[in-house]
């Protein structure tokens, strides 16, 4: 498919892009490369090629979910530097 400097001219206007007219002749080549290579993908033969979302298989390394026992309120603010009512109290920051 032949790519022309209109249809560059307006792909730029769609992505907000300012070409300068400079930039025109090699954006409107590198396009036109960029389709020829999609249209070579589309030749080839993927009747055999089961769909995947990766290339490699992903398996989820995360450990199960358990409930374990937690520290005590009191340690846990007793080197807090200011606490109120047994939780942490800070600066109001917002007025």
């Amino acid at each position: 498919m032949k790519i022309t400097e209109k249809e560059v001219d307006y792909v730029a206007r769609l992505a907000r892009l300012h070409v300068q007219e400079s930039q025109m002749q090699r954006l409107t080549q590198d396009m036109g490369n960029i389709i020829a290579f999609a249209d070579k993908l589309g030749e080839l033969d993927t009747e055999q090629v089961e769909p995947a979302a990766h290339s490699i298989v992903v398996e989820n390394v995360l450990r199960a979910d358990e409930v374990q026992p937690s520290y005590a309120r009191e340690d846990i603010i007793a080197n807090a530097p200011h606490k109120q009512a047994g939780c942490f109290s800070v600066p109001k920051i917002v007025e």
